[in-house]
């Protein structure tokens, strides 16, 4: 009878024992995507942000679990993508695109869904208007999102978020 293989959580788990990482770096990203091949961005991420552990960016890619989680991964983003500009790695600086651009795709997904509850829509189109933002101009983000938080429609929509 054939062996059953081992799903990519059950690899993630086994690499995660073997390396004892205390955060997720880029050359353990690299690694785990080598390993458990095929797999998607998206997925790797689902599987790392469930272990706890520290993600560093682009990596950790963007957070769409609550405002305050999306304001602080897109922040870490900015930082992280300033730095691979002045550095010259047009590698880093894309991928920090393209996570913010894969996160933008799946909180637009919800936001057009009729099944998903209005409110909760309402929530990720504000969502996808602040990664708009911040795909035009990364640089203006921290400021830009400190005057959106004071418009009354994103104060409600924010209060919202955090009673869910």
């Amino acid at each position: 009878m054939a062996k059953r293989s081992r799903s990519k959580k059950q690899q993630l788990e086994e690499y995660l024992r073997q390396r004892e990482p205390a955060a997720i770096a880029e050359e353990n990203w690299h690694e785990l995507v080598s390993l458990l091949a095929p797999i998607s961005e998206n997925y790797l991420r689902q599987l790392l942000h469930s272990t706890g552990l520290p993600i560093a960016q682009p990596f950790g890619g963007v957070r769409l679990g609550s405002f305050r989680e999306l304001e602080e991964s897109l922040l870490a983003m900015e930082k992280e993508y300033a730095q691979a500009v002045a550095s010259k790695d047009a590698v880093r600086a894309k991928a920090c695109r393209r996570a913010v651009i894969q996160a933008k795709d799946r909180a637009r997904l919800v936001s057009r869904n009729e099944k998903v509850d209005p409110e909760k829509r309402k929530r990720k189109q504000e969502m996808v208007e602040w990664m708009l933002v911040w795909l035009e101009n990364p640089a203006i983000f921290g400021t830009w999102i400190e005057l959106r938080k004071r418009m009354p429609a994103v104060v409600a929509a924010i209060a919202a978020d955090v009673l869910d």
